[in-house]
């Protein structure tokens, strides 16, 4: 008989949030953020943008959670330009000055 594993077989509650790694990492605590991997964007899980796409459909099975900021930046993702205004301006002139 097989041994039975550390956590008695049962599922791990929690939540799956993406890492600064961009790999899905357990925590026990929500997100505070949401995001779209195809977009590669992320804001606030209020965002009238995002409440908008997930009642059209399809764009939960894009969805991602960060635990803050700094992750889903240094996961590769840019603010939302409606839900976070000032940190999409600054990503946006960031970004021209880079060109």
């Amino acid at each position: 008989m097989p041994p039975e594993p550390a956590d008695g077989g049962r599922k791990r509650a929690g939540y799956t949030l993406t890492g600064a790694d961009g790999r899905p990492q357990h925590s026990d605590t929500p997100g505070r953020l949401g995001g779209n991997r195809r977009g590669r964007l992320y804001g606030s899980l209020d965002c009238p943008a995002a409440l908008r796409a997930l009642a059209r459909g399809g764009y939960a099975a894009h969805r991602v959670f960060f635990a803050d900021e700094a992750s889903a930046v240094a996961a590769g993702y840019r603010p939302c330009g409606v839900c976070l205004p000032g940190p999409y301006e600054a990503w946006k002139g960031g970004r021209a000055a880079t060109r």
